[in-house]
């Protein structure tokens, strides 16, 4: 009868009919009145929700301090029913770590196991110890259950602290749990889940694991088995730990165990291609994972199915699609998968978050801080809510709440090297160096994959070198404009290029990079290396006339500043795609006026005050008015440039005598004529009448001395000048008479009878004729 009874109790827990196993299940235990009975009749009401009735049932037959599995089950119910610390008066305040080193004998249990029945020389097999081997398995076997269960009770202490908010305990207490039984999921999902280890923390943890001890129902695959749980464990590390030995896992994973499709295994993958700013293919991954749930022809039966694609799969995918969703400017995917989300899952936090997303990629600030808002009281441990949320306050400027909103981050997430990086980018927008130095400092230790203590520290000399050590280029790029602000321009330099050099060697997208190449380009340009800072700018052109997304802003890593597209590191000022194309063509003409190339630049500088003038306001057309200032300034110094090529040849052959007697007569007048066509040349160039007399005056400053030939020279060039003016002159008023006029009146006399015209000629300045350009 009790076989039957317990037979008809499974049966109806396996078809969800809760009710009819709580109804046989409590006949089963008034027949048996065992144990093990009552934790199975618990166990139906903790799966039907019922936590008081089933602690009510575990405190009656005093089961708790008698069973380690109902102590864990009751904890459970406290824990569900948000009282913990009744709960930690149940598990205790501490581990059983002397559960540490029985690694090994369960190692050797399961080679006992395999050796239950030996087989003899002649074929025979003997069980001449088989019945001591198997009442040692009974207890091995319990003692391997209550090893398990107290794994899973330092699980649920770490739940306990971590809802304290004590994360240094639990962080403890998960390692613990995972330490005990290597099986201990839960535990080591928590650790990866909520960043709780650095990823050089998290890659020496899983190295330290005892994978011997899995054990596996065959004796013989106990080793693959272990192998096999240690790459499941390895595709949940951070991407930035060590993108070679997670390639390898989740390649391994895919095509010899056939998980290719798995939704895990694709997550895996579009994390690490995220981390690579190519947010495009890791989009196509994470609509993969979103759209397996229904076929292809099922959907074209039934096109109301579409919309449940996006429901019903784990939550780790949402944030992660949201965000490439982001980076890729679709504003009405986002639109239409956040009304999705609120109609079929209003209580989940991930729909909060969608909604919050859309708002800020179409510049609704304070609805989408809202939203952040509600998604974080929902899940007070989601770390892309928090990040949202900061992210609202950095868009407005507003830098003091942004950086308590990142210091909250960082104290939930004490793994993550993100909250420490845009914290150190709002100290880098207040000019705070020395913070913003120290913040991204740490968060290049955290990012990187070398061991504790290994760390390089990032100094200010170039000549301590940097080895590539792995992490987020990001951080390099940051820390670079840091060393740029503080006037340390070679190691900015270093900074750079290896920030450039780590984003190749992760296969990062080219276009993502080209505001630390324009960052480069600038440090060079300031330590004087206008060629090498010319080839930057123009492959930063190159890149961006390919059609590649300009800009890397991670929605849990970036400014999350632009409206509906990518944007920007702070390094470049915050500037969208049209704004960067148009201070890359402004920093290409700054750099050719250095290399004396004014043409060119007067050419690069107009198309920058095109690009910045049609952005439509905002920080890229404010980049427009030092384009325009650059442009005013090449101008000029074109316009002096083309009067210079423009003078004809002084005639060496006209007679000494008559040069020395205009001289006397028609200085004055040709100098007052030179002014007044150099201001109409002025006016028609398109400049002012007031920059035409500040080059005047600057002339006038001059107190270069001039040798005697340069001014006989300049005289001579005058004479004839006012020759041609008065040729000219008189042809328009006499035509048929100026010749025989001409010919009759010294040119002293006609000068003086002439009005004044505007010559083709206007008198150098004197740094102009001494070949150089003023600035």
């Amino acid at each position: 009868m009790e076989k039957f009874l317990r037979s008809w109790r499974q049966d109806a827990l396996n078809r969800g009919q809760h009710d009819a196993a709580i109804y046989i299940g409590d006949k089963v235990l008034a027949l048996t009145n065992s144990d093990s009975d009552a934790f199975w009749l618990a166990q139906v009401h903790f799966s039907n929700n019922n936590y008081t009735r089933a602690l009510a049932l575990l405190s009656r037959q005093d089961l708790i301090t008698r069973s380690t599995a109902c102590r864990y089950l009751a904890a459970h119910c406290y824990i569900k029913q948000n009282q913990f610390d009744q709960a930690l008066s149940i598990l205790g305040d501490h581990n059983p770590t002397h559960l540490f080193r029985c690694s090994n004998s369960r190692r050797k249990l399961q080679h006992l196991n395999s050796r239950s029945h030996v087989t003899l020389r002649n074929g025979k097999t003997t069980a001449s110890r088989s019945g001591r081997i198997n009442s040692n398995e009974e207890r091995e076997r319990e003692d391997a259950s209550n090893i398990r269960f107290e794994a899973a009770m330092c699980y649920l202490r770490g739940l306990c602290f971590a809802k304290q908010n004590a994360f240094d305990r639990a962080r403890d207490c998960y390692k613990d749990a995972v330490r005990i039984d290597v099986q201990c999921f839960e535990a080591f999902d928590q650790l990866m889940k909520n960043s709780l280890m650095s990823p050089a923390e998290e890659l020496e943890f899983l190295e330290s694991l005892d994978f011997d001890s899995v054990s596996s129902p065959d004796p013989s695959v106990s080793q693959e088995a272990a192998h096999f749980t240690k790459m499941l464990y390895t595709t949940r590390l951070s991407k930035y730990s060590s993108p070679a030995i997670l390639s390898d896992a989740t390649e391994t994973l895919s095509t010899h165990y056939n998980l290719a499709t798995n939704p895990d295994i694709l997550l895996s993958r579009a994390e690490a291609l995220y981390t690579q700013c190519r947010f495009a293919e890791a989009l196509e991954l994470t609509s993969s994972i979103l759209s397996s749930s229904q076929p292809s022809s099922e959907l074209t039966v039934t096109p109301h199915l579409s919309v449940q694609n996006h429901l019903g799969h784990p939550p780790a995918v949402y944030p992660l699609h949201l965000a490439c969703l982001y980076e890729t400017g679709a504003t009405n995917a986002l639109f239409l998968l956040a009304h999705t989300l609120a109609d079929h899952a209003p209580e989940e936090s991930y729909t909060y978050l969608a909604i919050g997303v859309y708002y800020l990629s179409v510049s609704k600030i304070a609805e989408a801080r809202r939203f952040f808002s509600k998604a974080s009281l929902l899940d007070p441990h989601s770390a892309p809510a928090w990040i949202g949320f900061a992210h609202t306050f950095a868009a407005e400027g507003e830098h003091d709440q942004a950086i308590a909103a990142y210091s909250t981050a960082a104290r939930l997430f004490q793994g993550s090297h993100l909250p420490q990086l845009f914290l150190g980018m709002q100290h880098l927008a207040l000019n705070n160096m020395s913070l913003a130095h120290e913040y991204l400092s740490a968060a290049y230790a955290m990012s990187t994959g070398s061991a504790s203590g290994n760390v390089p520290v990032i100094s200010a000399e170039p000549s301590a070198g940097l080895p590539l050590l792995g992490g987020d280029p990001l951080v390099l790029n940051e820390l670079g404009v840091v060393l740029y602000h503080q006037d340390h321009l070679d190691a900015a330099v270093e900074l750079f290029r290896q920030s450039l050099s780590l984003a190749a060697s992760l296969n990062c997208e080219a276009g993502a990079w080209v505001a630390t190449r324009a960052n480069l380009g600038h440090a060079l340009r300031r330590i004087g290396r206008f060629n090498d800072a010319l080839a930057e700018f123009d492959e930063c052109l190159r890149i961006g006339a390919g059609g590649a997304s300009m800009g890397y802003s991670p929605f849990l890593g970036g400014s999350g500043g632009s409206a509906a597209g990518v944007s920007l590191s702070s390094g470049v000022g915050g500037y969208e795609d049209r704004g960067l194309i148009g201070s890359l063509h402004t920093s290409r003409g700054l750099v050719l006026l250095e290399l004396g190339r004014t043409t060119d630049a007067v050419t690069a500088l107009h198309e920058a005050v095109r690009v910045l003038g049609a952005s439509g306001g905002g920080d890229a057309a404010g980049g427009a008015g030092v384009a325009g200032t650059l442009l005013s300034r090449a101008l000029e110094i074109w316009a002096l440039e083309g009067r210079e090529k423009d003078k004809s040849p002084p005639e060496p052959e006209l007679p000494k005598a008559s040069t020395s007697g205009t001289r006397g007569s028609t200085r004055p007048r040709d100098k007052g004529k030179g002014k007044q066509a150099s201001e109409d040349v002025t006016r028609r160039r398109g400049l002012s009448a007031r920059q035409a007399r500040h080059e005047e005056e600057y002339d006038a400053t001059q107190q270069e001395p001039e040798s005697g030939t340069l001014e006989e020279r300049m005289e001579m060039e005058l004479d004839d000048e006012a020759d041609g003016l008065l040729r000219r002159a008189m042809g328009r008023v006499r035509p048929g008479r100026s010749a025989r006029r001409y010919g009759q009146k010294d040119p002293e006399t006609l000068a003086n009878e002439t009005p004044t015209s505007t010559g083709t000629h206007i008198r150098p300045s004197r740094s102009t004729r001494n070949g150089k350009h003023r600035p």
